[in-house]
């Protein structure tokens, strides 16, 4: 299981010579179903960040990503921040704010979103959007 939080700033890397493309800058999710499907990259002041799709990484470990030497998307996923989102039930009343989510770096799904008010397992996340993370109305569970 890995962190949002713990990913950003990592570096990535191509295997073999280990030439350093970046450093993850965000995480893109696409909520049908949820899981990470690009890495977005910042590259240094004056290059253009990248984004690399999460199929290209050979492998997520805890100092780094290393992915396969080759082109990025065809298409720029669209991306909506997940970290800091509002969170706001399908009625929309509010739920606090995602301070993190949880993630398994071989499938890339989504395992928690970590709110200020508690844990969302996937099964309540609806959508992601610019202005906020829909969820469907019940409480947040604490898991121990």
């Amino acid at each position: 299981m890995m962190l949002f939080s713990r990913v950003r700033g990592l570096p990535v890397l191509t295997p073999g010579d280990a030439d350093r493309l970046g450093e993850v800058r965000a995480l893109t999710v696409d909520s049908a179903p949820w899981r990470v499907t690009s890495v977005r990259m910042g590259r240094g002041r004056l290059r253009r960040g990248a984004v690399v799709p999460w199929s290209a990484l050979r492998a997520a470990g805890p100092d780094m990503l290393i992915v396969r030497p080759a082109g990025g998307p065809k298409e720029v996923p669209a991306h909506h921040e997940l970290i800091g989102s509002r969170v706001l039930t399908e009625c929309g009343e509010e739920r606090g704010t995602v301070l993190d989510a949880a993630f398994d770096p071989v499938t890339a799904r989504i395992e928690a979103v970590l709110t200020t008010r508690g844990e969302l397992p996937p099964e309540r996340l609806l959508g992601l959007g610019d202005h906020a993370l829909v969820v469907r109305t019940g409480r947040a569970h604490h898991r121990v």
